[in-house]
């Protein structure tokens, strides 16, 4: 039997020790996704409606790129996040594990194949 005081249980930030470091990145990317998210759609409708060439030279400026890019990097870690935490929650064992990675994996391609697609289409 153990001896704790209320703080001391309290201090573990919960059963798997990480509870408040989730918390703290999950308001972080909530608050930068609530900036980047009225900026892009601003950014990305002003870039609608032109020829080809238009849409090449708008995104080659570097405002639209850095905010279509730190929006996707941002947007998609943040689902990624939130995806993890229920299949924690509602997943066990080996299905739960390999839905994990498969989702890491996913997530990951989809990051690394829009940033392709930006700098292809930025220069």
């Amino acid at each position: 039997m153990t001896f704790l005081t209320d703080r001391k249980r309290a201090q573990g930030l919960g059963a798997s020790g990480t509870g408040t470091h989730h918390h703290w990145q999950m308001m972080v990317s909530s608050t930068l996704l609530g900036v980047l998210v009225p900026l892009f759609v601003i950014t990305f409708g002003l870039g609608l409606g032109g020829t080809y060439q238009e849409v090449l030279a708008y995104f080659s400026k570097p405002f639209p790129a850095i905010i279509t890019g730190l929006t996707l990097v941002v947007g998609v870690i943040h689902v990624m996040r939130e995806a993890l935490v229920a299949i924690e929650d509602y997943m066990h064992g080996t299905a739960g594990k390999l839905t994990a990675i498969f989702v890491g994996a996913f997530c990951y391609t989809t990051i690394a194949a829009g940033l392709f697609a930006l700098v292809k289409l930025a220069l």
